[in-house]
């Protein structure tokens, strides 16, 4: 016998409670008074029939749009999962609904074919999870007609949209400074893919060794995953001088660790690691991975706070940032010459 699934609209509910399509939708609107009868019976004819108004058809009969579209590259990675998580929530408690529109590649057709999807949908604005360079192409793709809003890691100058940043060159700036206060005499950098040149926690990383007046290693780059910091350090792993690595992130940190540990260096005996994220598995990690924790979900929650401000307040909001906490823990420590010696 085949499953009915035929999905209830307005004008079953209309048909069910005996009333007009214009009634039900007073009803539902709430926007304009009917007789206690008459909600009375509308409102049985919804919940007998499980009546679910979708958000084009509550926009339509409102006037108020209620659809939010989220862009991003990836889904599943922690930083942008966790900001999905922020924005979802935030969005939920003011009444907003959320599509996420997942950006396959850089390429402009496949930035032009999200993006058009997105559009379909009765849109009340639209976030842009800034964390690749497809991020930024795709904030490029948007019209200027939508407000738009994006989250990104990199802090710049503020320009034409709103950012929520997570300002990640500063954490890779304490974090550097970090391990060059314990008497490591530089550091080096295993590093995640880059925004924009001259950004992010590279930058951080380069400019307090210019500060300190250290030696300046070529950065080592690296994708996102264990496997690449782990293959990614075996350039490294051949040098008794180095004592001291910055990682892009916590993943390419175990992955290095495992590098080093192979060859006989010890974490943090011989070699110190730090890591960037806060993971929730950092602190499990053996040693407990010292990194620069970045709060994603408040990024994601800050971020749907601006397009909220914009659409409430009919105004555009002003950048807001917040500066990344160095976490210190067990895989971090002094060099072995200065142990040595103490």
């Amino acid at each position: 016998m085949p499953l009915d699934r035929h999905v209830p609209g307005i004008v079953d509910v209309a048909t069910k409670a005996g009333v007009s399509l214009s009634t039900v939708s007073r009803v539902l609107s709430g926007r304009v008074r009917v007789s206690d009868e008459l909600r009375v019976k509308v409102e049985a004819a919804v919940a007998e029939l499980g009546y679910r108004p979708n958000a084009a058809a509550q926009s339509l009969v409102s006037g108020r749009r209620s659809t939010v579209a989220v862009f991003a590259r990836n889904t599943i990675r922690y930083g942008y999962a966790a900001t999905l998580q922020g924005i979802e929530e935030a969005a939920r408690a003011a009444g907003y609904v959320v599509v996420i529109a997942v950006v396959e590649s850089g390429d402009p057709d496949d930035i032009a074919r999200s993006v058009n999807n997105a559009l379909s949908h009765p849109l009340a604005g639209a976030i842009v999870i800034e964390f690749d360079k497809v991020g930024v192409a795709t904030l490029a793709a948007l019209p200027s007609t939508l407000p738009v809003v994006a989250a990104a890691g990199a802090r710049r100058a503020s320009g034409e949209t709103p950012h929520a940043f997570l300002d990640d060159a500063a954490g890779g700036y304490e974090a550097t400074r970090y391990l060059l206060s314990l008497g490591h005499t530089t550091v080096h950098h295993l590093a995640i893919p880059a925004t924009k040149p001259r950004s992010g926690r590279a930058w951080g990383w380069r400019k307090a060794l210019q500060e300190a007046d250290a030696p300046i290693p070529p950065v080592v780059q690296a994708s996102y995953s264990p496997t690449s910091g782990y293959d990614s350090a075996q350039k490294l792993t051949g040098d008794p001088s180095i004592t001291a690595l910055l990682c892009g992130n916590d993943e390419l940190a175990i992955g290095a660790a495992r590098a080093f540990q192979e060859v006989g260096r010890r974490v943090p005996q011989d070699i110190s690691i730090v890591g960037f994220d806060d993971q929730p598995f950092a602190r499990m990690w053996m040693p407990a991975l010292t990194t620069v924790r970045q709060d994603f979900v408040d990024l994601g929650r800050r971020t749907f706070g601006l397009l909220e401000e914009w659409l409430t307040e009919n105004r555009h909001p002003a950048d807001s940032a917040v500066t990344p906490t160095l976490v210190v823990r067990e895989s971090s420590a002094a060099p072995p010459r200065q142990r040595e010696t103490a």
